[in-house]
């Protein structure tokens, strides 16, 4: 297993994870006061975090709280991208708060080799259309790219001064960036995490985020309560990686083993058909007797991550495929139905988000 903000690689154990970064089980508590979100939350698929009980109090108390979730652009966006937005979206809605999301153009600029500038900036603004026909709330949703809103270098600057390459090696390890941007990013990082208490006043904040990540957050929260910042320590939730279709730990950024929101129904029936690793036997035979393995089967995780939210319906789906009684064409035959009718959906609101996009950007000072 190894796992870092630019590398995942190996079988992943979620609890030696959780010893290893030092951070909190998500509770059962937890989980109760998050029974009426998004499946994603309540299926177990966050399964740690850094003070998030803080911030479901201080939510109950009255008090102003926030979400704060990025996106780094480098090409079009995939269904493993929508998870934390996702997520974002469904702490609005229940908890009535405001969601921050940067765009962090400068980022993928820095360490992707072959993008150019033009190509980034070009990337955030499909990526950002995808991200409000999710449905965000317009008076309640901020988001901003690094190379328009260049305001974010101004906290990045602050927050840079207080940070010291011991620091930075000690919480990262050694880290392979190739350019003095790569090395300075860790601050613009901190700076978009702390945006909400920067842009307002001091409350609590959670980024919903991959474990691989918990770096940044770390970081943050070390240097957000020292003087000149003087601002809350921001909390985090972390997620299990939603796997690729061929099964690795984590869904890479390109190939066959990829879904993205761009692709059209037969492809999607292709990829499914042909990469989706399954949980199911040899032979029919053989599914008949002992049936699939739903832990491992990929097509039944993107039902439970994403796809069906009917908790009693994936119920069914798990009992009758690990019983033998479906067989994985029938499982994969559901998930393409699902996809394509999600995707056909997000297709007329990205469309739609063209007219409204204007209302989520924040403007330079």
């Amino acid at each position: 297993m190894k796992i870092t903000p630019w590398e995942v690689e190996g079988e992943l154990d979620y609890d030696r994870l959780i010893k290893q970064f030092g951070t909190t089980p998500i509770s059962k508590d937890i989980l109760e006061k998050l029974k009426d979100c998004h499946p994603i939350l309540r299926r177990g698929l966050y399964f740690s975090h850094r003070d998030f009980d803080k911030w479901l109090k201080a939510s109950a108390q009255g008090k102003k709280v926030s979400v704060i979730i990025g996106r780094g652009p480098s090409q079009k966006m995939h269904i493993g991208h929508l998870i934390p937005f996702i997520v974002a979206k469904s702490l609005q809605d229940k908890f009535n708060c405001d969601v921050y999301i940067p765009i962090s153009d400068d980022e993928k600029f820095f360490v992707k080799k072959d993008l150019t500038q033009e190509d980034a900036m070009k990337y955030s603004k499909d990526n950002i259309l995808d991200l409000i026909a999710l449905g965000f709330n317009p008076k309640k949703t901020f988001i901003f790219q690094d190379f328009v809103y260049t305001d974010i270098y101004r906290y990045a600057a602050l927050i840079a001064k207080k940070i010291t390459y011991s620091q930075v090696k000690a919480i990262f390890g050694l880290t392979p960036e190739k350019n003095i941007g790569w090395s300075f990013y860790p601050a613009v990082q901190a700076a978009h995490i702390l945006y909400p208490q920067f842009h307002t006043r001091p409350h609590l904040t959670v980024t919903p985020t991959g474990i691989d990540q918990d770096p940044f957050i770390r970081l943050t929260r070390d240097i957000a309560t020292g003087k000149e910042i003087n601002l809350e320590k921001p909390t985090a939730i972390h997620s299990k990686f939603i796997p690729s279709l061929y099964g690795e730990s984590k869904m890479s950024s390109s190939g066959n083993g990829v879904i993205f929101l761009s692709d059209d129904p037969e492809t999607i029936k292709k990829k499914i058909n042909k990469y989706a690793f399954s949980g199911g036997q040899v032979s029919i035979d053989m599914h008949r007797k002992h049936g699939g393995n739903t832990e491992i089967d990929v097509s039944f995780q993107y039902l439970k991550a994403i796809f069906e939210s009917d908790d009693k319906k994936l119920e069914d789906i798990k009992q009758k495929y690990e019983a033998g009684l479906m067989l994985t064409g029938e499982l994969k035959a559901i998930l393409i139905d699902k996809i394509n009718a999600f995707l056909k959906e997000h297709k007329i609101k990205k469309k739609a988000a063209e007219k409204i996009v204007s209302k989520f950007i924040i403007k330079n000072s």
